[in-house]
């Protein structure tokens, strides 16, 4: 294979994976709570500034990646009890609360950090030979860690006790609650993982792209995209969406221009809305 196109390739299965931990925490929120979190990418820029905090106090990177999921989960679990509870089942009522706290979490990032961009040094700065092309290190240990964190959401929704109370409430919340489940208490630790999900994906990406107030819009709208492109019903359905829309987006940016790739991923993203309103793998 040709080895610019094999350097392409690596990097639409980068982005496909960090992607896809994004998604996941979207679209197990929207179906388990009806909420569409509009703070999901400020999120994974908690996550990124967490890196950036944890590196400029002299602890190493890695201490990051256990920390910024950990105190996305603390994040998560204050937004949840004081603000998400209060507007489930409540679309416009969501999207304006989770907007404001979106604002909110920028500008607080601004006061602490101040507007301009930040910088995480490579953890890893070596690279490693694959078929011939010399690819960063760093970024296929981020590659692993996505390959692994996905496996392990997806053994925990479709393999466990837990991850059939999850869907059991996505089913049918008020059949769910009169069976016995606890179904605040799943409200409350799924928001709180999913926001882990996205604080890790943050921090993972933080010595590989510019940290800056900003940067979380740049996954929050490919996610939007990928769960309703795939589906919000099934696993499969955000895996293929993901996979679509960061692939669209790399190779097209590839071949011609950034600007290009994004006007025709998003076109075609309002075909597959016109066509197939519940997403490729949706149920109507």
């Amino acid at each position: 294979m040709n080895t610019d196109l094999l350097a392409v390739l690596l990097d639409s299965v980068s982005y496909f994976l960090v992607l896809l931990l994004v998604a996941l925490g979207l679209v197990v929120i929207f179906g388990l709570m009806n909420v569409i979190n509009m703070a999901h990418g400020e999120f994974f820029l908690v996550g990124a500034y967490t890196a950036v905090a944890i590196t400029k106090a002299g602890l190493s990177f890695w201490w990051a990646l256990l920390a910024a999921p950990l105190v996305l989960c603390v994040v998560g679990w204050m937004v949840e009890i004081a603000i998400v509870r209060f507007v489930y089942h409540r679309f416009i009522d969501s999207i304006l609360a989770t907007w404001g706290l979106s604002l909110m979490l920028k500008q607080l990032i601004v006061v602490v950090f101040g507007p301009t961009s930040q910088g995480v040094g490579d953890p890893v700065a070596t690279t490693v030979s694959v078929l011939g092309v010399s690819y960063p290190a760093y970024k296929l240990l981020v590659m692993a860690a996505s390959v692994a964190l996905t496996t392990l959401t997806f053994v925990l929704l479709y393999r466990t006790p837990t991850g059939l109370m999850i869907r059991g409430v996505i089913a049918n919340r008020k059949m769910a609650g009169s069976l016995g489940i606890n179904t605040r208490r799943l409200d409350v630790g799924t928001f709180m993982a999913g926001a882990a999900l996205a604080g890790f994906a943050g921090a993972a990406m933080a010595p590989l792209m510019s940290v800056d107030p900003q940067m979380g819009s740049g996954f929050l709208i490919p996610a939007f995209l990928s769960i309703l492109v795939g589906g919000t019903t099934s696993f499969a359905g955000v895996v293929t969406g993901a996979a679509l829309i960061s692939g669209g987006n790399t190779w097209l940016a590839a071949l011609r221009d950034p600007v290009f790739a994004q006007i025709v991923v998003f076109s075609l993203a309002i075909l597959v809305f016109r066509f197939f309103p519940s997403g490729l793998l949706g149920k109507r």
